[in-house]
């Protein structure tokens, strides 16, 4: 069984155990409630709403609040100056479709479980790691400096070795093909 739902304006074609995002709900996460507003339900009898199903509903549950990807908002008319330059995040609610009950009495169930996910407690966990990271790494520069300071200072003198290796190995090819020139040009003459 399936149907037809309308939030935010919009409509969603939704299933028993379906994951469907929408425009923000007030609902808190991990709650779960009914959605009346079904425009039809559809299966083995279909029920068209006029414009909604009366007796119909649809049982969802929140496992989702969060703003979506950054979105350029880039406004430009050409030949008149004008640009303007901005960014949007859109706030959704994702849902779980836990049950669809037709006007019959029909109710379609899934065995799934709802994945609840706190985003801003995610976002939280995170940067308090960060922090502790950047504070180890402080911890540690001020505790081992002086063998930083040295291993720094090998690393650098193999670097100059290096460059110097480098530099002789161009001047002998330099002079090596002066060399040749010279050859070349005194059998000429």
């Amino acid at each position: 069984m399936y149907a037809i739902i309308r939030t935010g304006g919009k409509q969603y074609k939704v299933q028993a155990g379906d994951v469907v995002q929408v425009d923000k709900v007030e609902h808190k996460l991990g709650s779960e409630f009914d959605i009346n507003e079904i425009l039809m339900v559809g299966g083995e009898s279909t029920h068209v709403g006029q414009p909604l199903v009366k007796g119909a509903k649809v049982t969802v549950v929140v496992t989702k609040q969060a703003r979506t990807k950054k979105e350029i908002v880039f406004k430009k008319k050409r030949r008149q100056g004008y640009r303007k330059f901005a960014t949007h995040k859109q706030e959704f609610t994702e849902l779980f479709v836990k049950a669809i009950t037709s006007p019959d009495g029909k109710v379609t169930k899934t065995d799934a479980t709802p994945n609840v996910v706190d985003v801003a407690a995610k976002r939280a966990e995170a940067e308090q790691g960060r922090i502790a990271a950047r504070k180890e790494r402080a911890a540690n520069k001020t505790k081992g400096g002086e063998v930083v300071k040295a291993a720094a200072k090998k690393v650098a003198k193999k670097k100059v070795a290096k460059k110097a290796v480098k530099k002789t190995a161009k001047k002998a090819t330099k002079t090596g093909a002066k060399k040749k020139a010279a050859k070349k040009t005194s059998k000429k003459a």
